[in-house]
């Protein structure tokens, strides 16, 4: 099943840019498509591989900073080729 996610990764601590920039290259660096824009970061791909990446992604950043908040949205389809009709 394939699944895209809009992820938000905001640390609550004065050096968040580092965090925010390792986590993103994480992401670019895996096999899943990665596109992103000023507020958010979306991955797409199928969903237990998907999943089990992003469960240790999240879990080094949170291991690196003392606090944090991960925003996540998730939609059960691949979502990378939307193009507005409007």
């Amino acid at each position: 099943m394939q699944i895209s996610i809009e992820l938000t990764l905001t640390p609550l601590q004065n050096d968040f840019e580092e965090h925010i920039i390792r986590f993103i290259k994480c992401l670019r660096a895996s096999d899943f498509k990665v596109l992103e824009n000023p507020l958010s970061t979306q991955i797409y791909g199928e969903y237990d591989k998907l999943m089990t990446f992003l469960t240790q992604e999240i879990k080094k950043a949170f291991g690196a900073m003392d606090h944090v908040l991960v925003h996540m949205k998730m939609v059960k389809s691949n979502r990378s080729d939307y193009e507005p009709f409007f």
